[in-house]
């Protein structure tokens, strides 16, 4: 399938900070996706399109830790060095940063949960929305399942996207879960340059 980039598209990374690149809660294999998603990044850029960055900022606190009953160990808290966008992703300056998780009684996997995501998006009059990063069967995929029901044109960026895979088969059932939602799966190649 072959995507032209058009004056409604914008990119969303999702969630690519070093605690989930090599720290706390590090993604298999998931600085592999880096080069990915740089890639992505110039492209946008060179298009003057709007890229976005979403990322965890949690407050000590945050309920999604497992010493305060969630499932997870202690990642991303604000302003730590987990909680940075990883070293080798060059963001543009003029990134849009999407901060979550930031009510410390809420877990929040989707960019747009309790964030001001879908207004930035609408006053830019953007339409469709391209969107990979950490991880696939979580924060990406509560990202995509949002943007949909906000009837958003979605892509799923396949290599710039990894899996946690807390069990063998998360990623392609939540690949499966996108897709029957209507995300449509591309990979760089697939973008007309």
């Amino acid at each position: 399938m072959k995507v032209s980039i058009t004056s409604k598209d914008a990119l969303i990374l999702v969630d690519i900070q070093n605690d989930f690149c090599v720290g706390s809660l590090a993604v298999p294999n998931a600085c592999d996706i880096i080069k990915f998603a740089n890639s992505y990044i110039e492209f946008f850029e060179k298009n003057n399109r709007p890229v976005f960055a979403t990322r965890d900022w949690h407050p000590k606190n945050h309920s999604s830790f497992k010493e305060f009953g969630g499932i997870w160990p202690i990642h991303c808290i604000q302003n730590t060095d987990g909680s940075m966008f990883y070293k080798d992703l060059r963001l543009p300056n003029d990134t849009l940063i999407i901060s979550k998780g930031t009510n410390p009684d809420k877990d929040a996997y989707s960019g747009f949960d309790g964030t001001d995501l879908n207004d930035k998006l609408k006053n830019l009059n953007i339409k469709r929305l391209f969107v990979g990063g950490l991880a696939t069967d979580y924060c990406v995929k509560a990202t995509i399942l949002d943007a949909l029901s906000f009837n958003y044109t979605t892509f799923f960026l396949h290599d710039a996207s990894k899996a946690v895979n807390l069990k063998p088969d998360d990623e392609v059932l939540s690949i499966n879960e996108m897709l029957k939602a209507g995300a449509i799966l591309i990979d760089f190649n697939d973008l007309v340059q």
